[in-house]
């Protein structure tokens, strides 16, 4: 199946196991041209959903969340596990970077608690970069597909942007020479962007998916 060719109805629901708006957001921008119908988790389940990130990997997380969901709401489910590594921190603050600043923070918290953390570490060491791990799970199945991306920059001393979300405006892409990953429109950043390089290499393993479940229809 070709993406040009992709039919204007949806071929198959997918439950985004996030409540993340922004990220929901950026997945539905990236994937709109295959026959995909996106629905949120909450709107399945009627609330906010929560699953405790109990794995040391992006990868173990995306797919703890994403069997989680697909064992909530019986949907295939579609988990994204990402955040920013900081080289002269050690790679934090990686899976806990929703959660740098305290548990609860917001995006404005944890770039204050990152700058902080930077305060005294020059420019030149200030590299850092942004992962990301897609994971699909269908129902019935222990086997998820898997997908990674990332993108290389370095951490800035100050915001500029307001375009993405978490850790965009501190961020600098290497490959774009040092524009701020928060002033890029998100054509642009899909283009670069971890979770960008994530989905296009989730892409063809999520068209064989679509294929698989029209055959196994067809064949009863």
């Amino acid at each position: 199946m070709h993406p040009d060719c992709a039919p204007q109805v949806p071929l198959l629901s997918i439950v985004v196991a996030s409540n993340n708006v922004g990220k929901i957001r950026e997945l539905h921008s990236l994937f709109l041209d295959l026959p995909i119908e996106w629905v949120r988790i909450a709107d399945l389940i009627g609330r906010s959903w929560f699953v405790e990130e109990t794995g040391a990997t992006f990868e173990e997380n995306a797919v703890l969340k994403a069997r989680a969901a697909t064992a909530a709401t019986g949907f295939v489910a579609l988990a994204d596990d990402s955040g920013l590594e900081v080289d002269a921190l050690g790679g934090s603050p990686g899976v806990r970077s929703a959660r740098f600043a305290h548990e609860h923070a917001s995006d404005q918290e944890n770039n204050a608690a990152l700058l902080e953390a930077l305060s005294d570490v020059e420019d030149s060491a200030r590299t850092a970069r942004f992962q990301c791990v897609l994971a699909v799970v269908t129902p019935g199945e222990m086997a998820p597909l898997l997908a990674c991306g990332g993108c290389e920059g370095w951490i800035a001393r100050e915001p500029i942007g307001s375009n993405g979300f978490g850790y965009d405006p501190l961020f600098r892409v290497t490959e774009l020479g040092g524009t701020s990953m928060a002033t890029l429109a998100d054509e642009e950043k899909g283009k670069i962007s971890h979770r960008g390089n994530a989905v296009r290499q989730l892409r063809p393993l999520l068209v064989q998916l679509v294929e698989r479940m029209i055959a196994d229809v067809h064949s009863y």
